[in-house]
């Protein structure tokens, strides 16, 4: 067990940056205030532990799951949101930099989610923010709270089949390159044991080495592959991102890699195991040149993508509990939901 295994993060007041700030301890803390999130993600009850809080979502790059789900959880423990949405809508489309907007909007804030298209730009803002800051996605880098969520989810699906994260068999596919949801998530399923991890990608858009060195250094069993019957073969999770197109040089570029690797549910019967669970970051490209997992599959009952999305708030509301420091008092204010909520299944 390495000494990042052994570090325990203090939450309270912390920035989220990266997964490399986490241990399996801290993991656990977070997941265990996620599974308390339950009844009122799930609209049982209603809490106001954040009552006159404000969260400042500063999303300078598009999103739609990401800054929602922050938003919802945010409002779910009772807080208030104020949003930018594109860099265009702000000053920073006038020169403003990076340190002026994080010194002016920390004091309109408790707490900011930052998304921005360079890898590195949240760090920086966070370095003059006067508030706790999480990423929420620097360009090609990091997506902390996506890879805590996957995490999350495959730690529920594997349960619900009396099996742990240790042991577990990923195969990762498509662009895993650019795929900023893949670079964290390899980083936290590192700090778990015996992980098969297979590499499922052409070999342009293969996962970076520094990345490939992490799993290897902590004696992991790394399998490129570059066929995609072969790479899903007997895994527990089959794990499925798109082309960034965003990310490429050109347009042309990404055109060559997009629909390359499409998973439908005859390609699932034929040679992924029947218990495989089938998960994706989102957003799928449903268009019809790209299609990496096909509409075929909307009812697989191994298909967790929308769990996914499910557990997101309840993971950010977890880390919005713990850097403010009402997570144990999250219950001290709840009531009962008054209003119909049809629709919802909970537990």
């Amino acid at each position: 067990m390495g000494l990042q295994d052994l570090r325990i993060v203090n939450f309270i007041g912390q920035h989220i940056l990266s997964v490399d700030q986490f241990g399996r301890a801290d993991i656990e803390r977070i997941f265990e205030v996620a599974d308390r999130m339950r009844p009122y993600a799930e609209r049982r009850r209603i809490t106001r532990v954040l009552e006159g809080a404000i969260l400042g979502n500063m999303f300078f790059e598009p999103s739609t799951r990401t800054r929602i789900s922050f938003g919802c959880a945010f409002n779910l423990l009772g807080g208030e949101v104020r949003e930018t949405t594109e860099i265009k809508a702000s000053s920073l489309s006038k020169g403003e930099s990076l340190y002026d907007t994080a010194r002016v909007l920390s004091g309109y804030s408790d707490i900011i989610v930052m998304r921005h298209p360079e890898a590195g730009s949240v760090a920086e803002f966070a370095a003059a923010s006067r508030v706790p800051v999480i990423n929420g996605g620097d360009g090609p880098n990091e997506h902390p709270s996506q890879a805590l969520l996957d995490l999350y989810t495959i730690r529920r699906e594997l349960a619900d089949k009396d099996r742990a994260v240790d042991g577990l068999k990923i195969a990762l596919v498509g662009d895993l390159r650019y795929g900023r949801a893949v670079h964290s998530l390899v980083k936290l399923i590192a700090l778990f044991d015996n992980i098969t991890f297979r590499l499922v990608s052409p070999p342009e858009l293969a996962l970076p080495e520094p990345y490939v060195a992490i799993l290897k250094a902590a004696g992991h069993a790394v399998e490129p592959v570059h066929q995609l019957e072969a790479g899903v073969r007997g895994v527990d999770i089959l794990y499925v991102t798109r082309t960034q197109e965003e990310r490429f040089p050109s347009q042309e570029e990404a055109d060559r890699y997009r629909g390359l690797f499409r998973i439908n549910q005859d390609i699932y019967t034929s040679f992924c195991a029947p218990s495989t669970v089938i998960m994706h970051p989102l957003p799928r490209d449903s268009r019809s040149g790209a299609r990496e997992l096909d509409d075929d599959l909307n009812s697989n009952p191994n298909l967790a993508i929308f769990r996914q999305t499910d557990n997101g708030v309840l993971v950010r509301m977890a880390l919005f509990a713990l850097l403010l420091d009402v997570a144990d008092k999250v219950d001290d204010q709840a009531r009962e939901v008054p209003w119909f909520t049809g629709g919802r299944e909970p537990e």
